[in-house]
């Protein structure tokens, strides 16, 4: 990917959207021995311990482990649904195609004192940068990927890298794990070990008994089995679908390294220990809720909310996305609700 010095005439809140020249990887620095990095108006660069962001006018400072989790699943959920905020103050916004990378702009702070600053992207554009970044920035004993004590620690100079750990890709079934030709179950002869904290979920597999001629129509698969190979968290993989019907379950421990910004109803089921929430206002940041769910749990997250969650033991879930292009549309001028019941 060819790529030259930004312009970094700033374009806070402006139509023009920016492309692959608007962008830099930068050279190495000497003493630290990490590239910087520039989108747009926005300059990143990291230190032994933090990663820091600059835009005209404004600055921002982040432990480097808090910066590489959230820029990783940025990375690897395609900018995912809506927003996705590393913190209060940092994040982007998918509009399916395009991107907008921000600072402020979901901080009430920020937005009342005229201090905000955003830029729109061609998607294209911005994710070569965002891979490079988390590439360049992740040693080789870090898997931004991993529970932290599953993992290395990211401080210090330059140490090699990764790249097995951040390029891993996202798992993204056509119809469902395990039917053929589709994305095969986990298992130890392919490199999935069952995690530590699930030694005691059963293996087994279901018995299927197909009527000839039907072989590739007809599956099962023990999903609690399959949950307890994951090797990464908080990442959520679509192992079913159903024309926009995608469930997507996932392994959680430690904190959701982001906090995510719906713009549709969000189903999680909880199918096993415990998982606290954090619930707050999607365009302010004001807290609205604490919910904890357990095993059997079922929440629906609102379309104007954000959310990060916690959770100890290694836990369970199951994210069921309505993944029609439709629904942001349709929230915004009023003809879908942002709760999926009223009562």
């Amino acid at each position: 990917m060819a790529m030259r010095e930004a312009d970094t005439t700033p374009h806070s809140h402006g139509a023009d959207v920016l492309t692959e020249k608007d962008t830099a990887i930068l050279p190495t620095d000497n003493e630290t021995g990490y590239r910087a990095f520039r989108a747009g108006s926005f300059s990143f660069r990291r230190d032994g311990y933090f990663a820091r962001i600059s835009w005209p006018g404004g600055t921002h400072t982040l432990p480097v482990d808090v910066f590489l989790r959230a820029l990783m699943r940025d990375v690897a959920w395609g900018f995912f649904y809506g927003t996705v905020n590393f913190d209060d103050v940092i994040g982007t916004v998918n509009h399916y195609g395009e991107v907008t990378l921000f600072a402020g702009l979901f901080n009430d702070a920020y937005r009342n004192a005229g201090r905000d600053f955003s830029q729109r992207f061609a998607s294209e554009a911005l994710m070569p940068v965002f891979k490079a970044m988390v590439g360049d920035w992740t040693n080789a004993n870090y898997d931004p990927f991993a529970a932290p004590m599953e993992t290395g620690t990211p401080w210090g100079t330059k140490n090699g890298n990764n790249d097995e750990a951040v390029t891993r890709t996202r798992v993204a079934a056509r119809r469902m794990v395990g039917l053929p030709g589709d994305t095969p179950l986990r298992s130890d002869d392919n490199g999935f070990p069952v995690n530590r904290q699930f030694s005691d979920v059963p293996q087994d597999q279901p018995l299927v008994e197909v009527e000839p001629g039907f072989e590739n129509e007809v599956s099962a698969y023990n999903l609690f089995g399959y949950l307890s190979r994951s090797d990464v968290t908080w990442n959520p993989s679509v192992c079913s679908v159903v024309g926009d019907s995608l469930f997507c379950p996932t392994s959680e421990e430690f904190t959701l390294p982001v906090e995510h910004g719906n713009d549709r109803c969000e189903w999680f089921i909880t199918l096993s220990d415990e998982i606290d929430w954090d619930i707050r206002d999607r365009e302010t940041g004001q807290p609205r809720a604490k919910v904890i769910t357990k095993a059997g749990d079922v929440s629906c997250m609102p379309a104007d909310i954000r959310h990060k969650g916690f959770a100890d033991k290694r836990a369970m879930l199951l994210v069921w996305e309505n993944g029609s292009p439709k629904i942001p549309e349709l929230i915004a001028k009023g003809e879908a609700p942002v709760v999926a019941v009223s009562f």
